[in-house]
């Protein structure tokens, strides 16, 4: 769809991939052309979406070089919202770092899917910023909500086993499990019997 972001199926499954190193940060670029792809996918024929980054890492934060700049629509509230209310299953698939509107967008989504060296946080506590894209309803609603509030408060980050014992994601699979941990969230969700392979995750 555009350099930053690719859309691809696979058989029923809609397959969103944001390709902007080197940390995925949320630039105008990302949010115009995920607002897009969402667009798309409330439109054609998929029965669900899966939400995964390229390179090293899951998106890592918000990119620090449009601080202080007019903000450039589409915000990412908005897009966060309309990722929330696609009316398809949205799963999201997660590894290296999911902090601040990383985070967030993992939030927005439907189910979580964490590989084993994924962590997560709002560290933007830390430069006197708080969760303000909707983080903070979105994860009380998964999380006890001390510990919650103690998270985003802080600004530390646990590890994948801690976000599954909090509630915060649904499964942790080791990198060559991942695909089979998505599939059955999305055909979970589905509830489809006799899944398909999603060759295309994580290559």
């Amino acid at each position: 769809m555009t350099e930053v972001l690719g859309y691809t199926r696979e058989g029923n499954i809609a397959l969103i991939t944001i390709d902007n190193p080197p940390v995925n940060a949320l630039s105008h670029a990302v949010r115009a052309a995920l607002a897009r792809a969402i667009e798309r996918a409330a439109g054609d024929d998929s029965r669900a979406l899966v939400l995964m980054c390229a390179g090293r890492t899951f998106i890592a934060g918000a990119d620090i070089t449009e601080f202080g700049k007019p903000a450039q629509p589409p915000s990412l509230p908005e897009v966060l919202d309309q990722l929330e209310a696609l009316g398809k299953p949205v799963v999201v698939a997660i590894h290296g770092n999911a902090l601040g509107g990383g985070l967030e967008v993992a939030l927005a989504c439907q189910s979580r899917i964490a590989i084993s060296d994924a962590r997560f946080g709002f560290p933007e506590v830390m430069l006197g910023l708080h969760p303000g894209l909707g983080g903070t309803a979105r994860f009380t609603r998964l999380v006890n909500p001390m510990q919650a509030m103690t998270l985003m408060l802080t600004g530390k980050t646990i590890d994948a086993r801690k976000a599954k014992s909090l509630g915060l994601v649904d499964a942790v699979a080791e990198e060559r499990h991942v695909r089979n941990a998505v599939r059955d969230a999305v055909f979970g969700r589905l509830k489809r019997a006799k899944p398909g392979p999603l060759n295309a995750l994580l290559n």
